[in-house]
């Protein structure tokens, strides 16, 4: 590594097979694509088109979904020294179904366990962690072990430095249950800078779901800066100079389910870029329209030329 990267994640990996046919239930869908997937890894590749020096920390099995993997984060410029194998579990896949413009069914296939967590910290992640300009983490990561006391540890010894991502991502199938999460997310909250999540998943990190409490709530565990994302209502940002509330962009929507990957991109983006908050959340906006406009959620994730038109009201844009 001859330099810090600017944005490292750490968390889930694995491949979206996601139909072609759209308002089909996957009884009756005949035709597939196989799309690199898992939160982490597309917020890894949705900054890396905008530029930044990414990786991502995650595992896969040993086979050829496992080499899928490594291929296609090479062709998107990510950096995949840290993708190791776990030869004794499969890489991940996921199944969708696309009902637009708001029901998207997600069926994960991580049996027995997912690799991603298998996660332990090897001397060079560490160093790679500590020197990253954005470190990024999900609350999935923190669902098992050894991945959560990995995610932890990682989060403890970084403290605050730079900029500390916890990307709330609570997925119910992969707890026990919703208490058991917050007991564990709440153990992560002090060492993030930024935190975002939806309502729902702010109800898991503070039991809120009412967005204004909930930044309040998260703010007072000493995050900088608390995004909670409201679906039709737009972004709520609160730090220490105030909140702002960005309406969505609108768009003709296809699959939603990569539109919060592209704005966790564009949120390290701006981030990294110095902007003020509410700059940063209409970027954020514009990326995850563009990306809820296509099929996939990988390859869909757009470049700066593309989110400036988009802001600038091109139809071009999506």
């Amino acid at each position: 590594m001859s330099e810090a990267y600017e944005v490292l994640t750490m968390g889930r990996i694995g491949v979206d097979i996601y139909p072609q046919q759209i308002g089909v239930s996957l009884d009756e869908v005949t035709s597939f694509g196989k799309y690199l997937g898992g939160s982490a890894t597309n917020v890894a590749v949705a900054a890396a088109r905008y530029g930044r020096r990414s990786a991502v920390i995650t595992r896969t099995g040993a086979d050829p979904f496992g080499k899928f993997i490594h291929t296609a984060l090479r062709g998107y410029q990510v950096d995949d020294a840290f993708v190791t194998e776990v030869p004794s579990l499969p890489t991940p896949v996921t199944f969708c179904e696309i009902f637009p413009p708001d029901d998207f069914p997600i069926y994960f296939y991580r049996f027995p366990k997912a690799p991603d967590l298998e996660l332990t910290n090897s001397a060079a992640e560490v160093a790679a962690i500590d020197a990253a300009g954005i470190f990024w983490v999900t609350v999935t990561g923190l669902c098992a072990e050894p991945s959560r006391k990995s995610t932890l540890d990682a989060l403890k010894r970084r403290n605050r430095s730079g900029i500390t991502v916890l990307d709330l991502d609570y997925r119910p199938m992969f707890w026990e249950s919703r208490e058991q999460a917050r007991e564990v997310v709440q153990q992560a909250l002090p060492y993030a800078t930024v935190v975002v999540g939806n309502q729902d998943e702010c109800d898991t990190a503070v039991g809120t779901r009412e967005p204004a409490q909930a930044a309040t709530l998260l703010r007072d565990y000493g995050v900088d800066l608390a995004v909670v994302k409201q679906g039709p209502r737009g972004v709520l940002a609160v730090d220490a100079k105030g909140s702002v509330e960005v309406p969505p962009v609108p768009v003709d929507v296809v699959n939603g389910l990569g539109a919060g990957d592209a704005f966790g991109g564009a949120l390290c983006h701006g981030l990294l870029s110095g902007w003020d908050t509410e700059p940063i959340m209409r970027y954020g906006n514009a990326a995850g329209a563009i990306v809820a406009s296509r099929l996939a959620c990988s390859d869909a994730m757009p470049t700066s030329p593309e989110v400036d038109a988009l802001l600038a009201g091109s139809p071009h844009a999506g």
